[in-house]
């Protein structure tokens, strides 16, 4: 059913995929955001008993603190930022996407060495294209964020069941899905044009802080 809570992660999602880079740092402040709070929800319950509030408010609090904490370290950090989310973005490529076609035939510790390492690659990659690329790094980010949120291939539901279980398992989905994969696409291809045909510097004009890149390849495809 769709709540107004999954109705609004949707939107937000849909706004991250299509638009995500072209204002930046609000995109990276509303991803820092979104992670903090399901950070602060996913620990929430490891600190019940520890403290002497209701579980609900506790949790509400713990959503609240994460999120407003993740928003704050990801606009007072924008470059720093972005460098994480491509570790993130890159680890989970590694892991759930390339790892599973060299660990295929391998079991047991072998199998378990070719995913870490697979998405120890992953991370390093990412966070080196977060590093010399943070347009490009932002689009595909963004919109596989977004398209995650806006297909509901992530739902509160999903944080919810990795909360009571302690576990990543309920966040992971399945990178192929048509839904996922349309939404991801078509956000990255309407980035990469707003970008390309020069739309973004009248969006980027009328938000303050919109402006702010901090890579290399943003500054050269400018001065082109």
């Amino acid at each position: 059913m769709l709540t107004p809570l999954n109705g609004g992660l949707v939107l937000a999602g849909l706004a991250l995929a299509f638009v995500g880079a072209a204002v930046s740092v609000y995109a990276v402040t509303l991803t820092g955001l979104l992670v903090g709070a399901g950070a602060g929800y996913l620990l929430a319950p490891n600190v019940v008993g520890l403290v002497a509030v209701d579980g609900a408010v506790l949790t509400a609090g713990a959503v609240a603190v994460g999120g407003l904490l993740g928003g704050f370290l990801a606009y007072a950090g924008l470059s720093f930022a972005v460098l994480g989310i491509g570790a993130v973005v890159g680890g989970f490529a590694g892991r759930f996407a390339v790892g599973p076609f060299y660990a295929a035939d391998a079991a047991g510790v072998e199998g378990t060495a070719l995913l870490v390492g697979a998405t120890l690659a992953g991370v390093a990659v990412g966070a080196l294209f977060g590093f010399v690329l943070t347009r490009t790094t932002l689009v595909v980010s963004t919109a596989l964020i977004g398209a995650a949120f806006a297909s509901r291939s992530l739902t509160p539901a999903s944080f919810e069941t990795a909360a009571a279980e302690t576990t990543v398992q309920p966040l992971l989905f399945d990178l192929s899905a048509p839904a996922f994969l349309a939404v991801f696409v078509l956000g990255a291809l309407s980035q990469l044009g707003l970008f390309r045909f020069g739309y973004v510097t009248k969006l980027v004009g009328l938000l303050p802080g919109a402006r702010r890149w901090t890579a290399d390849d943003d500054r050269d495809a400018d001065a082109a």
